[in-house]
Protein backbone atom coordinates (compact mmCIF):
# COMPACT_ATOMS: atom_id res chain seq x y z
CA UNK A 1 0.00 0.00 0.00
CA UNK A 2 1.43 3.61 -0.92
CA UNK A 3 -0.16 6.56 0.36
CA UNK A 4 0.84 10.33 1.17
CA UNK A 5 -2.15 10.38 3.52
CA UNK A 6 -1.83 6.97 5.36
CA UNK A 7 2.20 6.11 4.29
CA UNK A 8 3.61 3.21 2.32
CA UNK A 9 3.59 -0.41 4.00
CA UNK A 10 4.58 -3.91 2.47
CA UNK A 11 2.40 -6.29 4.24
CA UNK A 12 2.78 -10.16 3.89
CA UNK A 13 -0.90 -10.98 3.96
CA UNK A 14 -2.85 -7.50 3.68
CA UNK A 15 -6.65 -7.72 5.87
CA UNK A 16 -5.97 -10.97 7.33
CA UNK A 17 -4.52 -11.69 10.62
CA UNK A 18 -1.20 -14.00 9.43
CA UNK A 19 0.14 -15.38 6.29
CA UNK A 20 3.87 -14.82 6.50
CA UNK A 21 6.80 -16.57 5.27
CA UNK A 22 6.31 -20.57 4.80
CA UNK A 23 9.09 -23.23 3.80
CA UNK A 24 12.42 -24.68 5.74
CA UNK A 25 14.04 -22.44 8.13
CA UNK A 26 16.80 -21.59 5.08
CA UNK A 27 13.70 -20.72 2.91
CA UNK A 28 11.61 -18.46 5.48
CA UNK A 29 14.87 -16.61 6.39
CA UNK A 30 15.79 -15.93 2.92
CA UNK A 31 12.14 -14.60 1.43
CA UNK A 32 12.51 -12.44 4.62
CA UNK A 33 15.70 -11.37 3.13
CA UNK A 34 14.60 -10.54 0.69
CA UNK A 35 11.07 -8.70 1.67
CA UNK A 36 13.69 -6.58 3.65
CA UNK A 37 15.18 -5.87 0.43
CA UNK A 38 12.21 -4.72 -1.26
CA UNK A 39 11.18 -2.53 2.17
CA UNK A 40 14.44 -0.66 1.47
CA UNK A 41 14.63 -0.28 -2.54
CA UNK A 42 10.91 0.99 -1.84
CA UNK A 43 11.92 3.39 1.15
CA UNK A 44 8.55 2.05 2.57
CA UNK A 45 7.89 2.84 6.22
CA UNK A 46 6.75 -0.63 7.56
CA UNK A 47 7.33 -3.92 6.58
CA UNK A 48 5.07 -6.25 8.79
CA UNK A 49 5.05 -9.93 8.29
CA UNK A 50 2.36 -11.11 10.16
CA UNK A 51 2.24 -14.61 11.63
CA UNK A 52 0.62 -17.01 14.14
CA UNK A 53 3.78 -18.23 15.69
CA UNK A 54 7.34 -17.72 16.19
CA UNK A 55 9.94 -17.33 12.62
CA UNK A 56 13.50 -17.91 12.64
CA UNK A 57 14.08 -14.10 11.97
CA UNK A 58 15.84 -11.26 13.11
CA UNK A 59 13.01 -8.69 13.23
CA UNK A 60 11.21 -6.87 16.02
CA UNK A 61 7.54 -8.80 17.28
CA UNK A 62 4.67 -6.21 17.74
CA UNK A 63 1.74 -8.55 19.91
CA UNK A 64 -0.46 -4.87 19.69
CA UNK A 65 -2.73 -7.89 18.10
CA UNK A 66 -4.14 -11.16 19.45
CA UNK A 67 -7.05 -13.85 18.15
CA UNK A 68 -9.62 -15.79 20.17
CA UNK A 69 -9.54 -19.55 20.19
CA UNK A 70 -12.27 -21.83 21.01
CA UNK A 71 -11.74 -25.38 21.30
CA UNK A 72 -14.32 -27.55 19.93
CA UNK A 73 -15.28 -30.94 20.81
CA UNK A 74 -14.95 -32.82 17.19
CA UNK A 75 -18.22 -33.55 16.04
CA UNK A 76 -20.24 -32.71 18.89
CA UNK A 77 -21.89 -29.51 19.16
CA UNK A 78 -24.27 -30.36 21.75
CA UNK A 79 -20.96 -30.70 24.29
CA UNK A 80 -19.84 -27.35 23.30
CA UNK A 81 -23.42 -25.29 23.93
CA UNK A 82 -23.12 -27.22 26.95
CA UNK A 83 -19.68 -25.74 27.97
CA UNK A 84 -20.91 -22.17 27.42
CA UNK A 85 -22.42 -20.02 30.35
CA UNK A 86 -25.67 -19.79 31.04
CA UNK A 87 -25.89 -16.04 30.20
CA UNK A 88 -24.45 -16.49 26.73
CA UNK A 89 -26.99 -19.66 26.11
CA UNK A 90 -29.88 -17.34 27.32
CA UNK A 91 -29.01 -14.75 24.70
CA UNK A 92 -28.89 -17.59 22.42
CA UNK A 93 -32.51 -18.50 22.83
CA UNK A 94 -33.46 -15.15 22.96
CA UNK A 95 -32.57 -14.99 19.30
CA UNK A 96 -34.25 -18.05 18.56
CA UNK A 97 -37.44 -17.23 20.33
CA UNK A 98 -37.45 -13.89 18.62
CA UNK A 99 -37.85 -16.13 15.12
CA UNK A 100 -34.47 -15.32 13.98
CA UNK A 101 -32.97 -18.10 11.69
CA UNK A 102 -29.23 -18.48 10.31
CA UNK A 103 -28.70 -19.57 6.66
CA UNK A 104 -25.30 -20.45 5.25
CA UNK A 105 -24.25 -20.93 1.61
CA UNK A 106 -22.50 -19.09 -1.25
CA UNK A 107 -26.08 -17.82 -2.10
CA UNK A 108 -25.25 -15.37 1.00
CA UNK A 109 -22.59 -13.19 -0.45
CA UNK A 110 -25.52 -10.10 -1.14
CA UNK A 111 -27.01 -10.55 2.02
CA UNK A 112 -23.83 -10.63 4.03
CA UNK A 113 -22.50 -7.62 1.75
CA UNK A 114 -25.56 -6.01 2.65
CA UNK A 115 -25.11 -6.14 6.32
CA UNK A 116 -21.07 -5.95 6.29
CA UNK A 117 -21.47 -2.78 4.16
CA UNK A 118 -24.00 -0.84 5.91
CA UNK A 119 -22.33 -1.88 9.66
CA UNK A 120 -18.95 -0.62 8.29
CA UNK A 121 -20.07 2.55 7.16
CA UNK A 122 -21.74 3.32 10.64
CA UNK A 123 -18.64 2.63 11.99
CA UNK A 124 -16.45 5.21 10.22
CA UNK A 125 -14.30 2.73 8.30
CA UNK A 126 -14.15 2.27 4.42
CA UNK A 127 -15.53 -1.27 3.01
CA UNK A 128 -13.72 -3.81 1.11
CA UNK A 129 -15.56 -4.89 -1.99
CA UNK A 130 -18.53 -7.29 -3.07
CA UNK A 131 -16.45 -8.51 -5.51
CA UNK A 132 -13.63 -9.80 -3.01
CA UNK A 133 -16.11 -11.69 -1.01
CA UNK A 134 -17.82 -13.11 -4.72
CA UNK A 135 -14.55 -14.11 -5.66
CA UNK A 136 -13.93 -15.70 -2.71
CA UNK A 137 -16.57 -18.03 -2.43
CA UNK A 138 -15.98 -18.57 -6.27
CA UNK A 139 -12.47 -20.08 -5.83
CA UNK A 140 -12.95 -21.24 -2.67
CA UNK A 141 -16.61 -22.29 -2.57
CA UNK A 142 -16.02 -25.63 0.17
CA UNK A 143 -13.79 -23.55 2.46
CA UNK A 144 -15.42 -20.55 2.44
CA UNK A 145 -18.32 -20.08 4.72
CA UNK A 146 -20.95 -17.44 4.62
CA UNK A 147 -23.61 -17.00 6.72
CA UNK A 148 -26.61 -14.36 7.37
CA UNK A 149 -29.03 -13.97 10.03
CA UNK A 150 -32.63 -13.16 9.03
CA UNK A 151 -35.44 -11.75 11.17
CA UNK A 152 -38.77 -10.74 9.50
CA UNK A 153 -37.05 -11.97 6.08
CA UNK A 154 -34.42 -9.33 6.68
CA UNK A 155 -30.46 -9.75 6.85
CA UNK A 156 -29.26 -8.12 10.02
CA UNK A 157 -25.89 -10.38 10.87
CA UNK A 158 -23.63 -11.65 8.61
CA UNK A 159 -20.34 -13.08 8.59
CA UNK A 160 -17.37 -14.82 6.56
CA UNK A 161 -14.79 -17.02 7.27
CA UNK A 162 -12.91 -19.86 6.53
CA UNK A 163 -12.20 -23.48 6.97
CA UNK A 164 -8.31 -24.74 7.07
CA UNK A 165 -6.65 -27.75 8.86
CA UNK A 166 -8.86 -28.89 11.52
CA UNK A 167 -9.77 -25.03 12.44
CA UNK A 168 -12.61 -22.37 11.13
CA UNK A 169 -11.88 -18.71 11.61
CA UNK A 170 -15.10 -16.17 11.28
CA UNK A 171 -12.62 -13.67 10.17
CA UNK A 172 -15.51 -10.63 8.86
CA UNK A 173 -18.39 -10.24 10.78
CA UNK A 174 -21.70 -7.65 11.44
CA UNK A 175 -24.71 -7.07 12.70
CA UNK A 176 -27.17 -4.05 12.74
CA UNK A 177 -26.97 -1.92 15.95
CA UNK A 178 -30.96 -1.61 15.88
CA UNK A 179 -31.23 -5.59 16.31
CA UNK A 180 -28.15 -6.01 19.41
CA UNK A 181 -31.08 -5.75 22.05
CA UNK A 182 -32.57 -9.54 20.42
CA UNK A 183 -29.13 -11.01 20.18
CA UNK A 184 -29.11 -11.62 16.45
CA UNK A 185 -25.14 -11.53 16.27
CA UNK A 186 -25.20 -14.24 19.10
CA UNK A 187 -27.11 -16.33 17.20
CA UNK A 188 -25.26 -15.92 14.21
CA UNK A 189 -22.25 -16.70 16.17
CA UNK A 190 -23.63 -19.71 17.26
CA UNK A 191 -24.70 -21.15 14.18
CA UNK A 192 -21.36 -20.75 12.83
CA UNK A 193 -19.43 -22.35 16.45
CA UNK A 194 -22.27 -25.37 16.10
CA UNK A 195 -21.32 -26.18 12.08
CA UNK A 196 -17.96 -26.57 12.79
CA UNK A 197 -17.84 -28.60 15.66
CA UNK A 198 -20.49 -30.84 13.48
CA UNK A 199 -18.35 -30.69 10.70
CA UNK A 200 -15.52 -32.41 13.08
CA UNK A 201 -13.57 -29.32 13.83
CA UNK A 202 -11.33 -28.75 16.77
CA UNK A 203 -10.62 -24.90 16.60
CA UNK A 204 -12.89 -22.23 16.39
CA UNK A 205 -11.09 -18.94 16.06
CA UNK A 206 -13.13 -15.59 16.73
CA UNK A 207 -10.20 -13.59 14.75
CA UNK A 208 -7.94 -10.70 15.59
CA UNK A 209 -9.06 -8.05 18.08
CA UNK A 210 -7.20 -5.88 20.54
CA UNK A 211 -6.63 -6.81 23.98
CA UNK A 212 -8.84 -5.42 26.50
CA UNK A 213 -11.26 -4.05 24.17
CA UNK A 214 -15.13 -4.34 23.56
CA UNK A 215 -14.28 -7.01 21.28
CA UNK A 216 -11.83 -8.79 22.82
CA UNK A 217 -14.51 -9.12 25.57
CA UNK A 218 -17.46 -10.26 23.39
CA UNK A 219 -15.46 -12.85 22.49
CA UNK A 220 -14.22 -13.78 26.12
CA UNK A 221 -18.17 -14.42 27.51
CA UNK A 222 -18.06 -17.62 24.64
CA UNK A 223 -15.05 -19.46 27.08
CA UNK A 224 -12.35 -18.64 24.29
CA UNK A 225 -8.39 -18.61 25.47
CA UNK A 226 -6.07 -15.52 23.73
CA UNK A 227 -3.72 -16.07 21.47
CA UNK A 228 -0.98 -13.19 21.19
CA UNK A 229 -0.06 -12.81 16.92
CA UNK A 230 3.60 -12.29 16.49
CA UNK A 231 4.15 -9.65 13.44
CA UNK A 232 7.29 -8.71 12.66
CA UNK A 233 8.31 -6.01 11.44
CA UNK A 234 11.01 -3.68 9.79
CA UNK A 235 10.24 -0.13 10.71
CA UNK A 236 12.24 2.81 8.30
CA UNK A 237 14.46 4.85 9.52
CA UNK A 238 12.81 7.77 11.53
CA UNK A 239 9.99 5.68 12.53
CA UNK A 240 7.35 7.48 11.24
CA UNK A 241 5.44 4.28 10.85
CA UNK A 242 5.34 1.38 14.01
CA UNK A 243 1.85 0.28 13.05
CA UNK A 244 -0.32 -0.07 9.98
CA UNK A 245 -3.29 3.48 10.04
CA UNK A 246 -6.26 2.99 12.62
CA UNK A 247 -9.49 5.18 13.06
CA UNK A 248 -8.68 5.46 16.79
CA UNK A 249 -5.39 7.48 15.72
CA UNK A 250 -5.68 11.09 16.67
CA UNK A 251 -4.51 12.00 13.22
CA UNK A 252 -7.12 10.01 11.14
CA UNK A 253 -9.60 11.02 14.00
CA UNK A 254 -11.26 13.02 11.20
CA UNK A 255 -12.00 10.21 8.65
CA UNK A 256 -14.86 8.23 10.84
CA UNK A 257 -16.31 11.29 11.87
CA UNK A 258 -16.69 12.20 8.22
CA UNK A 259 -17.36 8.70 6.61
CA UNK A 260 -20.31 7.83 8.79
CA UNK A 261 -22.33 10.55 7.35
CA UNK A 262 -21.75 9.60 3.96
CA UNK A 263 -25.37 7.83 1.99
CA UNK A 264 -24.11 4.43 1.85
CA UNK A 265 -24.13 4.38 -1.67
CA UNK A 266 -21.55 6.55 -2.01
CA UNK A 267 -19.18 5.03 1.07
CA UNK A 268 -19.38 1.39 -0.85
CA UNK A 269 -18.54 3.06 -3.96
CA UNK A 270 -15.28 5.07 -2.57
CA UNK A 271 -14.60 2.49 -0.04
CA UNK A 272 -12.50 -0.47 -1.55
CA UNK A 273 -10.30 2.26 -3.34
CA UNK A 274 -9.34 3.85 0.00
CA UNK A 275 -9.32 0.36 1.97
CA UNK A 276 -6.72 -1.07 -0.15
CA UNK A 277 -4.12 1.95 1.09
CA UNK A 278 -4.96 0.28 4.76
CA UNK A 279 -3.69 -2.74 5.10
Amino acid sequence: AKSLIFGDYLVSMPFLNYGGPLGSEPAVRALTSHAVGLAVERRVDLLELRSRGPLPVDLPVSHRKITCLLDLSAGDSEGVWQRLTSNVRRKVRRAQKEGITVTFGPDQVSAFYQVFSRHMRDLGTPTLPLRLFATLVERFPEDTWLGCAYYQGRPVAGGCGFRWGGEFELTWVSALQEYHHIYANMLLYWAFIERAARQGLSVFNFGRCTPGGGTHRFKQQWGSRDVPLMWYQRVAGGGRRNATPSPHERAFAWGPFVWKRLPLAVANYLGPAIVRLIP
